[in-house]
């Protein structure tokens, strides 16, 4: 039982036996701005600078019992984020610790058996020295009579820049001063990624993975950073500049006033956040963060590849290139890049061919351009570049922005992204005959153009005259009658084998009028766009009687989206359960094709599962009925339900939340009917990274393919990383390759996300682990049913058998690559299709 007291706490007697344990509130005990050999603090005493700007004291992260010595924002009501840590990475086991003066004038935090578990560690010579904590949020360590500077906390930062605090790069050196971000939300002990300023060419800002660079900000442009065009106003007004300082170091720094309570924070997986206090609100607001997309990803589509999120695939390579392995590209791992078709001017004479006519250029617009570009100050105006860049014989692009000058490139361009705004312009050397052939193809499109735009406007005029007559007589067929042609006319493609009795005749209640829909959606208003896939659209829209729907619209292009469409029609309209998405019923009009489903609020898994800021939503407790309820949804379409299907794209994008966070499987496009036994196809469709290999390679399918996709899903659910993460991992895992690498060292807990690390949960989350593990087995039948992985879940079944060696336990695709879903002929040349629905 719980007892509480406020006010005075009146007659207290202490026992020498019996009674219980009363806890007293105590409030940090502050003691001026100051540390000094005489003055140290004491766990959990604490400094305030002068301003009560900054506080400094003993800590405990979130879920751990260790103590660190850390300083933080004063006087803040929300929690408030630890800024810097000293003793990062030694714990003090209890609450013994002392921060103080050594011997030799070093600042030293020590442990209840005055070990030094950290030291500023600089040779002071004096004997005597004092440790101040300034209202910059600035711990300085100063000696001798004169107060000489010897050592300042913003020289070693730990995950966070504040303002006032310089990041510097040397370049001769290779010294630099790094933001190095905490292990974990409950461990500051120093992580995988680091950021700071890189000096190599213009000065750019990066972020490095186990030192592989993972996201950049592009080459400073004067004013900002140019690959960021989402960034917040704020960091310009900071007066945000890169100095040279004339030694080969650059250096990042800010005049902002620490007043305003702005911070960078590198998060422990690799973003770089934008926060600040928002005074009238009183809590923390964050502007941006990087990356924020795959084609953040540095090198994500090599060497003369261009990304572009609009894009599918994302990655293209630019004009004049190939990509330099085809195999590897219509896979979706496109980081060996592209190469050049035709050589340059310079490279014909050096080959001693026909040398031709002068290289060009192709003009890129609103692009973040390539890595390490150099400045080049002579030229003075764009055609002044472009000249000094064709003399050049290594100069394969240039690009002049305005209030800067002039950027060019030799080598390899590496990092190329294509912005929706901002961004600048970027120049692509290429050879005459391919400009040319690139004018010709203009040509080509300008006449296509007006030949369709002339028989566009005849189309339009015979379809009114047509519409006018037809309104004069009965139309012949129904949309009942539509329907029905359509998915006999699409059964034999649409499923393998032959066709279940009481799949040949279907027919969806009710059917929605186009203009029911159109009125719903705000005749599908791009604000009303949920998500998108090689079907068509996702639009959020309200019916008349006020309930919500998701309406799925055939794109009229897609060939791919009219065999999804009947397969989702034949499979789903069969289909009733708890966790399956419910389909509300379709619209066939004209050449209009739609299914209507219930609207799910909370969009999908996806989104709550790997944002940062969101997947605290998702404790422990709501992350296992998740993934009961998932596996539930599948034993329905395993066994329970009148039809057997295989639904062969499980992930968590297709994985719905309703306003309870309840799971619905959807998105039944690539879904099979089976007898009970593993089928064969020709085409292999589905998503890298959740396929089973047997599926993969050899194109046979069954239950057990589920089973599969569900262990990786499971993975990603206990671990809260996609697998993609996982691909730069210096031992170039698999997230399925990296949990059985944790399995075997018995380091099992590094898996988990820390978001939900308990110690009362350890054993279920454990437990979890060690079941996707048997799921992701090499061998099919060595997969647990998904009855039996159930009864494992619930503890019906306490003993686990030990997983053997999964599938694809070294990577399959390149850095930060997002699952793609593919089609292939088996023994053929892949084709791919993209099959990818956003949350509804």
């Amino acid at each position: 039982m719980c007892m509480a007291w406020t006010g005075n706490l009146i007659d207290i007697q202490k026992f020498s036996e019996g009674g219980t344990d009363l806890n007293i509130r105590l409030a940090y005990t502050k003691l001026g701005d100051t540390i000094t050999t005489s003055q140290p603090i004491k766990d959990p005493e604490a400094i305030e600078s002068a301003g009560k700007m900054f506080q400094l004291g003993f800590f405990s992260p979130v879920n751990s019992t260790y103590r660190y010595v850390g300083i933080w924002y004063s006087n803040i009501s929300a929690s408030t984020p630890v800024l810097w840590v000293a003793n990062r990475n030694k714990p003090i086991n209890d609450s013994s610790g002392m921060m103080t003066i050594s011997e030799d004038g070093n600042l030293v935090v020590l442990n209840g058996q005055r070990e030094v578990l950290w030291s500023s560690n600089v040779s002071i010579g004096f004997n005597q020295s004092t440790a101040q904590l300034t209202d910059d949020g600035n711990l300085v360590l100063k000696a001798g009579p004169n107060g000489n500077l010897e050592w300042q906390s913003f020289q070693q930062p730990t995950d966070t820049y504040l303002p006032k605090m310089r990041l510097s790069a040397n370049a001769r050196t290779g010294n630099k001063t790094l933001l190095m971000s905490w292990r974990s939300s409950s461990d500051p002990s120093v992580g995988n990624f680091s950021a700071g300023v890189n000096p190599l060419g213009i000065p750019e800002f990066f972020i490095w993975y186990n030192g592989h660079p993972f996201w950049r900000s592009g080459p400073w442009g004067g004013q900002n950073f140019t690959g960021k065009p989402g960034m917040s106003t704020s960091v310009y007004l900071s007066g945000f500049t890169p100095q040279d300082e004339g030694d080969g170091t650059f250096t990042l720094s800010s005049i902002q006033d620490p007043a305003f309570r702005l911070t960078y924070v590198l998060t422990s997986h690799g973003k770089l956040t934008e926060q600040y206090w928002d005074y009238g609100k009183g809590g923390w607001k964050y502007d941006w963060e990087a990356p924020s997309i795959e084609c953040d990803i540095y090198g994500k589509c090599g060497s003369f590849g261009s990304c572009d999120e609009h894009n599918s695939p994302i990655c293209r390579c630019l004009k004049g290139f190939v990509p330099k392995n085809q195999d590897e590209w219509k896979k979706g791992i496109w980081t060996s890049g592209c190469v050049r078709m035709t050589s340059l001017q310079c490279d014909r004479i050096k080959n001693g061919s026909e040398v031709g006519k002068e290289d060009g250029f192709m003009k890129l617009e609103m692009m973040k351009v390539p890595t390490f570009a150099e400045y080049w100050s002579y030229p003075s105006s764009e055609q002044e570049c472009k000249d000094e860049c064709l003399r050049n014989c290594s100069c394969v692009g240039y690009s002049y922005y305005n209030g800067f000058g002039c950027m060019a490139w030799t080598g390899n361009l590496i990092d190329i992204q294509k912005f929706s705004e901002g961004g600048t312009d970027l120049n692509i050397r290429l050879a005459y005959t391919e400009l040319v052939a690139d004018n010709k193809r203009n040509m080509k499109v300008i006449i296509s153009m007006s030949v369709i735009v002339g028989a566009i406007a005849m189309f339009i005029c015979v379809f009114f005259s047509w519409k006018w007559m037809a309104t004069h007589r009965e139309r012949k067929l129904t949309s009942e009658e539509t329907l029905s042609f359509k998915t006999r006319e699409a059964q034999e493609t649409v499923f393998d084998g032959n066709l279940p009795e009481n799949v040949r005749e279907v027919k969806l209640e009710p059917l929605f009028k186009l203009q029911i829909l159109e009125t719903a959606t705000n005749n599908f208003d791009i604000s009303k766009k949920l998500g998108q896939g090689g079907f068509g659209a996702v639009y959020r829209g309200k019916l008349p009687d006020g309930q919500e729907i998701a309406v799925k619209r055939l794109s009229k292009t897609s060939g791919q989206g009219l065999e999804e469409f009947m397969n989702e029609v034949a499979v789903i309209s069969k289909l009733q359960h708890r966790n399956l998405v419910r389909l509300l019923g379709c619209c066939v009009e004209g050449e209009e094709m739609m299914l209507v489903y219930e609207y799910m609020p909370n969009k999908s898994l996806d989104a709550f599962l790997f944002d940062s800021l969101r997947k605290g939503q998702l404790d422990w407790e709501r992350r296992f009925d998740i993934i009961n309820g998932i596996c539930r949804g599948l034993l329905y379409l395993h066994r329970d339900s009148r039809l057997r299907i295989i639904h062969r794209d499980l992930k968590p994008s297709n994985i719905l939340l309703d306003h309870e966070l309840n799971p619905k499987i959807s998105d039944f496009g690539l879904a099979r009917i089976s007898g009970g036994n593993e089928v064969n196809t020709t085409r292999v469709v589905g998503t890298f990274g959740f396929m089973s290999p047997e599926y993969l390679m050899e194109g046979r399918f069954s239950e057990k393919s589920d089973v599969f996709s569900f262990g990786v899903l499971l993975l990603e659910i206990v671990s809260g990383r996609k697998n993609a993460h996982f691909y730069s991992n210096e031992h170039a895992l698999s997230l399925i390759g990296f949990a059985w690498k944790l399995w075997n060292e018995g380091d099992i807990a590094a898996l988990v996300d820390p978001a939900i690390s308990d110690p009362c949960v350890e054993v279920e989350i454990f437990r979890c682990i060690h079941i996707g593990l048997l799921c992701v087995q090499e061998l099919a039948k060595d997969r647990p049913a998904v009855s039996t992985i159930i009864s494992m879940l619930n503890s019906e079944i306490v003993d686990l058998p030990t997983p053997k060696k999964p599938a694809f336990v070294e990577r399959q695709t390149s850095l930060g690559t997002e699952a793609t879903t593919q089609s292939q002929k088996i023994n053929s040349i892949n084709n791919v299709t993209i099959s990818d629905l956003k949350g509804r």
